[in-house]
């Protein structure tokens, strides 16, 4: 779905008499961000598509497809997590062991997924998905986001993908409402390295969890679970840095690349 989405809008462009450069100025985006709506590695946000439908007179073609095509880029066992992220106000992320999906550079996700258990075809799909995700942090309303990571994290990579992830992990976590902390080596053993765990409060204050494992992952509802697990975040960003300190250790892996 989003090849024929990048098709019609590459058409749509082209019968309007517009350059990609033309057309991301009309609706606020870049235009590397049009180049990759064109290629279908990335499927633009509902308020993007509204606004290319309005600028190319597509009706709401481009809204509809789009949101299949979000649709479609989901593991299924994602999705009710994906709706929980759309609606949170606040997400509450620790990541043991990879740079979380939401911070990722297309580089980065790519050489993750590709490593695991995915067949090669599906990759590319859920690399768009992955970053489609990202559009929640630049919303003009973002939740607020704290991220915890291990330092083991910060080292797992090959080098050139790794530093470029790394320089993005900083100049993201320089945002007013995400923070990046790191549990250094230092810190020794600590409670979060059982897994990894996503907490996220809903405006409407309930407040929902996710696990992953290395086949899916679950949405966990239970209010006695969720609390077991609001526990663990406490002492897990406990035994992390302070958001300054982090930074400059992500800095001082990046000069040892």
């Amino acid at each position: 779905m989003s090849t024929y989405l990048a098709l019609v809008m590459k058409h749509a462009r082209g019968a309007r008499g517009l350059t990609q450069e033309q057309t991301a100025e009309a609706v606020h985006v870049s235009g590397s961000l049009i180049a990759m709506f064109e290629t279908g590695r990335r499927i633009p946000h509902p308020d993007t598509a509204k606004a290319l439908d309005g600028l190319l007179e597509t009706g709401d073609l481009i809204a509809k497809m789009a949101a299949e095509a979000r649709r479609d880029a989901q593991p299924r066992w994602f999705r009710p997590w994906a709706e929980v992220e759309r609606e949170a106000t606040s997400l509450r992320c620790f990541q043991p062991a990879i740079v979380p999906g939401l911070l990722q550079t297309e580089g980065y996700a790519r050489a993750a997924l590709a490593s695991g258990l995915h067949v090669p075809g599906k990759v590319e799909e859920h690399v768009t998905f992955r970053l489609e995700r990202q559009a929640l942090l630049d919303r003009t309303e973002p939740p607020l986001t704290t991220f915890v990571v291990d330092e083991a994290a910060l080292r797992r990579g090959e080098p050139t993908v790794l530093k470029e992830q790394l320089l993005h992990l900083a100049e993201i976590g320089l945002r007013a409402r995400v923070y990046v902390h790191v549990v250094p080596f230092g810190a020794g053993p600590y409670v979060g390295q059982s897994g990894p765990f996503t907490i996220a409060a809903t405006g409407g204050g309930e407040h929902l969890a996710f696990l992953e494992d290395q086949l899916e992952g679950r949405v966990v509802a239970d209010p006695k679970q969720v609390s077991a697990l609001e526990r663990a975040w406490d002492a897990v960003r406990a035994v992390a840095l302070p958001r300054d300190q982090s930074r400059d250790l992500i800095l001082k892996q990046v000069n040892e690349l």
